[in-house]
């Protein structure tokens, strides 16, 4: 069986994880940067050819099998659909975008060419929260009654003087969108859609910087009739301090915890315990500061099981838009509020 061949469009820091998996599962045939020395270097340190832009890739590069877009957010759907139009099957990384209106292009240009769109939604990965799908998928906690879903992470002044797009709202979006999108995407995933949202937002620290707020909450109602709090920060001291989602259920109660949903901290359950969990792999390091679970591997195994031997996806669009479309309406929440 043939590699799949693989193009990566931006060379940034996630970049690197996926050039590294690439390495292992696949071939690294093409980068593209909008920066030519950032292109460069990776493509010496992969061994692979480089391009100013993705038009360039995609017409020279016509064997390529997957684009892994890892583009600023805004500009996910302009490459997802481009690289769909030429015939590629697509990986995006989270967010899919951040409008709704674009996940919706995108969906349709995926429909058109017949081709696959996955969306990076690694921390679906972390044994603790396969473990918390499984029970409440099997009805082990009974009818759900509340969600606390706490996101208590450090961005510095750095962290946002280091990026050309991070707190600019044009191409960021938002705190939920860059830090927290893979949190919400869990709500959806484990509970359900959500029936009305209540949300404020305040940028206590980062105004010289930041575009939006570093701080926020959230009052949920899902359509299951549980309710639900999402409280998040960036301005946890000096380092990330907690990811954590609890929930409880008529029959039971569970809080998976430490900095990124890794951790298994509490369960009692009616006639059930979760045991035998896998180690949870370490999180994304960049230096002065970690991101979510590294858990990309698990993302590209599935892209690999999918286009050779028919599996299904992990994350597919249509769920990739209900996490933006969540955090527009948390958003618009937001906005209201904050004009009364």
């Amino acid at each position: 069986m043939n590699k799949i061949r693989f193009g990566l469009i931006g060379c940034g820091r996630i970049a690197v994880r996926h050039a590294e998996i690439i390495k292992k599962t696949g071939i690294l045939t093409a980068v593209c940067d909008i920066k030519p020395e950032r292109a460069l270097e990776f493509s010496e340190r992969y061994d692979c050819s480089h391009y100013p832009s993705i038009s360039n890739l995609l017409e020279k590069e016509k064997d390529i099998d997957v684009v892994s877009v890892c583009t600023p957010n805004s500009l996910h759907s302009e490459h997802t659909i481009e690289s769909l139009s030429m015939g590629k099957h697509v990986l995006c990384e989270k967010p899919m975008a951040i409008k709704v209106s674009d996940c919706r292009k995108m969906m349709v240009e995926a429909d058109k060419s017949g081709k696959h769109l996955f969306i990076v939604k690694q921390n679906r990965f972390n044994p603790p929260v396969v473990a918390l799908k499984e029970i409440i998928d099997d009805g082990k906690l009974g009818k759900i009654l509340n969600v606390e879903l706490n996101c208590f992470w450090n961005r510095n002044n750095e962290y946002y003087r280091q990026s050309d797009w991070k707190g600019k709202k044009e191409f960021d979006g938002g705190t939920l969108f860059t830090q927290f999108s893979h949190f919400i995407d869990l709500l959806f995933w484990l509970i359900g859609d959500i029936r009305k949202i209540s949300a404020f937002g305040k940028n206590f620290i980062h105004n010289e910087l930041v575009e939006f707020e570093d701080t926020g909450t959230a009052i949920v109602e899902f359509t299951g009739g549980a309710l639900g709090t999402i409280n998040y920060t960036v301005n946890s001291y000096k380092s990330n301090m907690e990811g954590s989602i609890t929930v409880f259920g008529e029959k039971g109660t569970v809080k998976i915890g430490g900095q990124y949903l890794n951790v298994l901290e509490y369960q009692s359950i009616d006639n059930f315990k979760i045991s035998g969990l896998s180690a949870s792999r370490p999180a994304n390091d960049y230096g002065f500061y970690q991101g979510s679970m590294s858990n990309h591997e698990k993302v590209y195994e599935n892209v690999i099981e999918v286009l050779t031997k028919g599996g299904t996806i992990a994350a597919n669009a249509f769920e990739g838009m209900k996490t933006v479309e969540i955090i527009e309406r948390i958003y618009e929440s937001m906005a209201m509020n904050e004009g009364n």
